[in-house]
């Protein structure tokens, strides 16, 4: 009989599943703020990295401009 009892508990456990919601229950408060200030830092991430891409193409843009001057002024030389 208690071979039988173990075999039905083992048959039919299950792992404890848990979503975000229970996180401010078991941590309080003080997490979700962590939670929004990981949130903004990886905005303003995202926004630097928009940012350098944009002066990246400027400095292009001005590098061509630099090089068709150049090649301008040999060919009237």
């Amino acid at each position: 009989m208690r071979h039988l009892i173990t075999v039905a508990f083992t048959l039919i456990a299950a792992p404890a599943l848990a979503h975000v919601g229970h996180v401010g229950e078991l941590a309080g408060h003080d997490h979700w703020i962590a939670g929004a200030a990981l949130g903004a830092a990886a905005g303003i991430a995202i926004w630097g990295a928009l940012k350098g891409k944009k002066k990246a193409a400027q400095q292009d843009k001005i590098d061509a401009e630099v090089s068709d001057d150049a090649d301008s002024d040999l060919q009237e030389a």
